[in-house]
């Protein structure tokens, strides 16, 4: 079997019940995002070093994730068809992320002011991932005002830019990297 169809050269492609769509279609942005924001983690994950053996806990959360985010990927490339074989989302794994989210915090100085990203490859690829994360779920959210998208997916998305947000701080933390605090300007 070859790679190539040839059936998208003219700006289309397939839903995953063969509904064919131009590839600026809402649901088609929003899970091409979901799969961009899915190489990032990789790459993050990726760039743990095993030696370091305090990233092992966040190692083995990413591979979670990042199979979640095939199925998130696949919730909205079924276009919200009933032919979906493919399980929803569910509320332990939306919970997951909550108790991830957590344990981390309990961990960490509570904030009073925003953080700045940066100190640490890491830190960076983890604050990256999460803008990453908020754009994929901008783009559901859109895709959502005009199609059937589910709605546990959108929540995940939501949970799991928070978790990132914190991860990294984690990471900061873990690596012994001051964070950085915006100190806002004001004018007079």
């Amino acid at each position: 079997m070859k790679i190539y169809t040839k059936t998208g050269d003219a700006g289309t492609t397939s839903l995953a019940f063969g509904q064919r769509v131009g590839k600026d279609d809402l649901r088609v942005e929003a899970y091409g995002t979901v799969d961009e924001l899915s190489a990032f983690i990789a790459y993050f994950r990726d760039n743990m070093d095993p030696v370091r053996t305090f990233l092992d806990e966040y190692r083995d959360d990413l591979g979670v994730i990042l199979n979640t985010l095939m199925t998130v990927q696949a919730l909205l490339a079924s276009g919200g068809s009933s032919q979906s074989k493919v399980e929803d989302i569910s509320e332990d794994e939306i919970s997951y992320l909550e108790k991830r989210i957590d344990y981390i915090s309990e961990q960490l100085t509570p904030l009073t002011r925003f953080t700045i990203p940066g100190g640490h490859p890491l830190v960076s690829l983890a604050h990256i991932c999460r803008t990453v994360c908020r754009r994929a779920e901008r783009e559901s959210v859109r895709a959502a005002g005009s199609y059937e998208i589910s709605a546990n997916s959108l929540a995940y998305l939501n949970r799991l830019s928070d978790y990132l947000y914190q991860l990294g701080r984690k990471m900061a933390d873990e690596l012994s990297v001051r964070e950085e605090f915006w100190e806002p300007e004001y004018k007079a």
